[in-house]
């Protein structure tokens, strides 16, 4: 079995592609310093898969650290790198913060990579990176604009770093994944969407406010120039956006890629914030308590994928409906309710 090294993979989303890579054949090993998630995952993952993955305690911007689980874990084939701060309001009342940990972790994986002879490289990117778009939907040839937040600006600086990397002929093969909104949980309910503190993310906040957690959602702004008013967002089932990482791997390792590709993962539709909620409430039957608030500094009004060249030169295509990503998202949160209760 290949091993694939996954930084960040006791997170959200690296949690879920944990278990895909597995489940494809692939042997995945953890790095993870749980500043962003909790030991817990790895319960979950333990218990989908029936085994436990090798995990390494270890922040990403630590060269020596990372050195040493490359000198312990022989013939690396491939790195899928999630590691990265990730709440946009942090970002922007800890700039310094943002830009040691999301840029200085890729610089130090990179140069701990090449000195083992590990060019294979998946990218955790944001669809960030396209600001406010002026046509709808993005490609991956849509413009690449000034970032709202310096946790957008990560994301383009470390896009940059990457082309810079292959535009100096360094053996490096990368492939960015840039992703739209990520939401919903295992079918298993082992593993989910685990916010510390206050979610930033409005499916964690739906679920939290439908079981009692929070007295209701805000949904920011109500006049944007869509069809209800609301904020247009590409919601992508997690489980869909993990696999999608999957096929990326796969065509590293087949030599597939020519130094750096781009690619937007997102289901190809947009939805706006009060749909959302309304899907929450068909899959669930459960009626959320929402209100509509003013404008979120910051907030893109409307953006949504074309999953056109993901589609045709990877053959990935998401399969799950909204409903079914926000049912998954429900029993996730109902059962992190049960655990507590019983603990």
């Amino acid at each position: 079995m290949k091993k694939i090294l996954v930084t960040g993979g006791a997170g959200y989303i690296g949690s879920h592609t944990v278990v895909e890579l597995q489940e494809a054949g692939y042997a995945p090993i953890i790095i993870d310093n749980f500043s962003n998630s909790e030991e817990s995952a790895l319960e979950g993952i333990a218990a989908i898969l029936g085994k436990e993955i090798p995990c390494y305690r270890v922040d990403c911007t630590d060269a020596v650290a990372m050195r040493q689980v490359f000198e312990q874990e022989q013939d690396i084939q491939g790195v899928i790198h999630f590691a990265a701060y990730k709440a946009v309001g942090e970002s922007v009342a800890e700039p310094l913060k943002y830009y040691h940990n999301n840029v200085g972790s890729l610089v130090a994986l990179l140069q701990v990579m090449s000195e083992f002879n590990v060019y294979n490289l998946v990218f955790s990117s944001s669809c960030t990176v396209y600001g406010i778009p002026d046509k709808l939907p993005v490609t991956e040839q849509t413009p690449v604009q000034k970032a709202n937040s310096p946790y957008g600006n990560t994301k383009k600086i470390c896009e940059e770093i990457l082309s810079d990397l292959a535009a100096s002929g360094a053996e490096m093969n990368s492939i960015a994944l840039r992703y739209f909104n990520p939401i919903g949980a295992h079918p298993s309910a082992r593993i989910g969407e685990l916010p510390l503190g206050v979610p930033s993310n409005l499916v964690p906040f739906i679920t939290q406010t439908a079981i009692g957690i929070r007295e209701q959602v805000t949904v920011f702004g109500s006049d944007y120039d869509t069809p209800d008013g609301t904020c247009i967002r590409d919601y992508v089932h997690v489980v869909d956006l993990a696999k999608a990482h999957v096929v990326a791997i796969d065509r590293l390792l087949e030599g597939k890629v020519d130094k750096l590709e781009f690619y937007n993962v997102g289901t190809g539709n947009g939805n706006t914030v009060l749909e959302a909620i309304q899907a929450f409430e068909l899959a669930t039957g459960v009626k959320l308590n929402y209100k509509i608030g003013p404008r979120r500094a910051g907030d893109v009004p409307k953006i949504y994928a074309d999953v056109t060249k993901a589609t045709e030169v990877l053959g990935f295509k998401t399969t799950s409906t909204l409903e079914e990503a926000m049912a998954s998202a429900w029993k996730w949160q109902v059962s992190l309710k049960e655990s507590t209760t019983e603990a």
